[in-house]
């Protein structure tokens, strides 16, 4: 199953619940526009071609927002997923925002940083008609950042002739970045499982949380839920697993992972490890895939999508899951978890904190008035949480799954500006 098949199946789920009529449905299910170039670019060893998409999915409540991601492994399918996705993310968190998602087909480590500008540049150029503060405002995604963002903002300011901050955001703050947008996915995520906690009545420093993916998200997740006081019993990467009953340190291993390059570099190197400090630690390294079945109250996934599957999820120890992925649990997977009675976060609502602390920044830049890193704190922790009631609450109502709840309210919500906006006539 492709993953904008496995989008689909939300919506169309959420529409049936919600009685929409086919029409309505297949207009849900439809994006407005896909654009795909190829990126004819001189890089430092000569001339190369790049395939680039940019998939704007629904823009009935606002302009398009999305991400632009660099990897060897985008293609239309997934653009067109994740554009589909942030439409009902946006929806969920109640910002005035469309969806929209953009790829470039790249291996980014294999390229310079002179290299990555001029790729950069090129993706501007392409899609400049398409782009702007009222019509769709790209971010970082998967392997572009802060950087990357500041060489397409000054590419398309170029070539529209004047300045535009706001029409793409996960900018520097010195080009009009907002404060806290470096961990807000992260931040949003800690939001939510602090609320949902509190209404389990469990107290949070007792909880042990596995880790699966110690990227950018992943890694800030850890240190933020450490120093909340929860236990960290186990991260990962694609390079192995820790694990230690008692909890590790994830500041410590952030630091080694960055230096040396995996997790398990903190005790292991070239495949030797240290097995006397670990003894005295009361830790072990395992394999990735064994983070699926270490002891933990909390699992996050946070790297790749379709990592719980009906196989994986058997491994599981944990009551609740907090995606901080995109979409990483699948279809047939999520029913059987509900079934087991497992809580599970969905990405929609977990990771919304991201897209936003962007909504954010696009409002400070068009207002030109700039927020203090707590005014920026306190307006995404009232919006994760309320966007979280809201879920919950019809959850309990329906007797549903918390993902089932997210898709209704953000199907009923971009169907309600459809129906306003007379798409449906």
């Amino acid at each position: 199953m492709n993953p904008f098949e496995q989008i689909r199946q939300h919506i169309t789920s959420a529409a049936k619940s919600l009685s929409l009529s086919e029409a309505e449905q297949a207009a849900l299910l439809s994006a407005n526009e896909t654009h795909r170039a190829s990126l004819s670019v001189v890089l430092e060893n000569g001339p190369q071609n790049f395939e680039a998409f940019r998939v704007q999915f629904n823009n009935a409540r606002g302009p398009y927002k999305g991400g632009i991601r660099f990897h060897p492994a985008a293609d239309l399918h997934e653009v067109q997923a994740l554009a589909a996705a942030m439409a009902i993310k946006c929806a969920v968190i109640d910002v005035p925002l469309g969806g929209a998602k953009g790829g470039v087909v790249i291996d980014p480590k294999q390229y310079s940083a002179k290299d990555l500008e001029v790729i950069a540049r090129a993706y501007v150029k392409e899609f400049v008609p398409h782009l702007g503060v009222d019509k769709d405002i790209p971010a970082p995604d998967v392997y572009t950042n802060a950087t990357i963002m500041s060489w397409m903002l000054d590419e398309y300011e170029s070539l529209v002739g004047h300045k535009e901050p706001g029409m793409i955001t996960g900018k520097p703050l010195a080009l009009g970045g907002s404060y806290g947008r470096d961990s807000a996915t992260a931040q949003g995520g800690v939001h939510v499982l602090l609320q949902l906690l509190a209404l389990k009545q469990k107290h949070h420093e007792r909880q042990r949380v596995a880790i699966q993916g110690f990227g950018n998200a992943g890694a800030t997740l850890a240190k933020l839920l450490y120093d909340a006081g929860f236990i960290i019993v186990a991260v990962s990467d694609s390079q192995g697993t820790l694990y230690a009953k008692g909890g590790l340190d994830p500041h410590i291993i952030d630091a080694v992972k960055t230096d040396k390059g995996s997790v398990s570099s903190l005790y292991c190197t070239a495949g030797v490890c240290d097995t006397e400090q670990m003894q005295k630690d009361g830790a072990v390294a395992l394999s990735p895939d064994d983070i699926f079945s270490v002891e933990a109250d909390i699992f996050v996934p946070a790297a790749l999508d379709n990592v719980l599957t009906p196989e994986t999820i058997q491994k599981l120890q944990a009551g609740v899951i907090l995606e901080l992925a995109n979409n990483p649990t699948t279809p047939e997977a999520d029913k059987q978890l509900f079934e087991q009675g497992v809580t599970v976060i969905p990405d929609v609502l977990a990771n919304a904190g991201g897209v936003t602390v962007s909504y954010f920044e696009w409002v400070q830049n068009r207002q030109q008035l700039y927020w203090t890193k707590e005014e920026v704190a306190m307006r995404l922790q009232e919006k994760m949480e309320t966007a979280f009631a809201a879920v919950h609450q019809k959850a309990l109502e329906k007797d549903i799954s918390l993902r089932e709840a997210a898709y209704q309210i953000g199907v009923e919500r971009i169907t309600a500006a459809m129906r306003y906006r007379g798409t449906f006539m």
